[in-house]
């Protein structure tokens, strides 16, 4: 089965945000993805809110209640204490914790395997007892896979800007086989594997091939393409190219 699709938001909160108002609707966006076929929503609220805004979780959470059952809601994140409240308050289905460097525009890194397991381990537990299954972002290091394994995670995200990079540069193959070596020990680990990261309508059909994949979370090439198309329409191509 093709891996599947959870679509972040964030961009359309951030052209929101350009100009103030509601215009274009977030909401509005997540009804669309979804009358798209895409089975999943994600977002990522920063600390600042310069997208996505806790008020737009909340309200994203609720549009979502009663779709529960096959719409999967990911939020994401550095596990600071104003987002942990969230997850603990809307109860997503799945809870992607996310290293942020100060001043980054967007993610850089995964989580080095020399963070600590107890502090990290201790968050994980308690939003598992939650219910939310917990995603770790890391690179394609066998390291850090063992790590968010002994930290226990039920999944990784594997981050895939130098897998993307590789493929521009006409190595998508050589990169493809790091990424299948991490996707395969995860697996042998007992964790699910997303992927997620410069995947775009180029990439995506090679990496769909990737052992193991559970998800790709694709948000900036998306709605960029979106932009030419519609939203429907670039959903519609997404969902193709995780099935070539």
């Amino acid at each position: 089965m093709a891996a599947r699709l959870s679509v972040n938001v964030n961009k359309v909160a951030t052209l929101r945000n350009a100009r103030g108002g509601d215009v274009p609707s977030v909401i509005e966006a997540v009804r669309t993805i979804i009358a798209a076929g895409a089975p999943g929503i994600t977002v990522h609220p920063r600390a600042d809110e310069r997208h996505i805004r806790a008020a737009d979780a909340r309200a994203i959470a609720a549009e979502l209640a009663p779709l529960r059952d096959r719409v999967e809601f990911n939020i994401e994140g550095d596990p600071r204490s104003d987002l942990l409240a969230m997850v603990e308050e809307l109860r997503p289905h799945q809870c992607t914790l996310v290293p942020v460097r100060p001043g980054e525009i967007t993610s850089q890194a995964g989580w080095p395997p020399d963070t600590s397991r107890a502090e990290l381990g201790a968050i994980v537990t308690r939003l598992h007892r939650l219910g939310v299954r917990v995603s770790l972002f890391i690179d394609a290091d066998p390291a850090a896979v063992r790590w968010a394994a002994d930290v226990g995670a039920q999944r990784i995200e594997l981050y895939t800007e130098p897998y993307a990079r590789a493929y521009a540069a006409g190595a998508g193959e050589a990169s493809l086989a790091q990424f299948a070596a991490a996707a395969s020990l995860a697996h042998s680990l007992g964790l699910g594997v997303n992927a997620g990261h410069d995947l775009d309508l180029d990439n995506l059909p090679l990496f769909s091939r990737l052992p193991h994949l559970d998800e790709v979370s694709i948000g900036h090439a998306l709605i960029s393409h979106a932009l030419f198309v519609g939203l429907a329409r670039a959903v519609a191509d997404y969902l193709a190219a995780l099935s070539e």
